[in-house]
């Protein structure tokens, strides 16, 4: 919005990436919402408040599986951004959000601008039919709904048929950068490590019982 970069600088441009090294454009491509303006702000709404929902529901002390999520839909976005020409993935990564928060709060009632009452799983589709009333392509949200499917199947489908298995296995180096360690049930402190029996406790104790 200050001009010290111009979108030119930011979006999806394979040839770019590949020959010139401009790498920053796999990540750049995903932050750009157009200028400011009703889209700019219902993206920005939508991505708030669906990325918490699912953070503090289905994700919640599962922060690595959470960021998983992210690239796992950030890659299949990509690898379609190269045979498409799309130049701005953000928006589809909202609507991947939205998808997977849907079909997992099935039951919940939605309401959309106080016109439309739905279930939680049509919002995306009522989402891209709103965006095709603003004239805008619906490609960006096909696609964000293509790979919301994709994971949610693979997550929470797949698992759960016969002879199925969970497929998406979170890298044990994510794990160890954003879960807490687990602690060991075997373990214990020494008596210096109880909680309440500080220095100062211990000072205390030898006063009232000298020895």
């Amino acid at each position: 919005q200050l001009e010290f970069i111009t979108p030119f600088q930011l979006y999806f441009n394979p040839d770019l990436i590949f020959r010139k090294f401009q790498i920053w454009r796999l990540i750049t491509n995903f932050l750009f919402f157009g200028p400011l303006g009703f889209s700019f702000f219902f993206n920005m709404i939508f991505l708030y408040r669906y990325c918490r929902m699912l953070e503090e529901g289905s994700f919640r002390g599962r922060t690595a599986d959470f960021v998983f999520m992210f690239l796992f839909g950030g890659f299949l976005m990509t690898l379609f951004g190269l045979f498409a020409s799309l130049f701005f993935l953000g928006q589809a990564f909202t609507i991947m959000l939205v998808y997977v928060w849907s079909r997992r709060n099935p039951y919940i009632r939605m309401n959309f601008f106080g016109l439309l009452n739905f279930q939680a799983p049509f919002l995306p589709w009522v989402l891209m039919g709103f965006s095709l009333l603003l004239g805008n392509s619906i490609i960006i949200d096909l696609l964000g709904i293509a790979v919301g499917h994709i994971y949610y199947f693979l997550e929470d489908v797949f698992p759960n048929q016969p002879g199925g298995k969970k497929l998406l296995l979170t890298p044990s180096f994510l794990k160890m950068v954003f879960d807490t360690p687990e602690e060991d049930p075997n373990y214990n402190p020494l008596p210096e490590d109880h909680p309440g029996n500080q220095p100062r406790d211990q000072d205390q104790n030898q006063q009232q019982h000298p020895q």
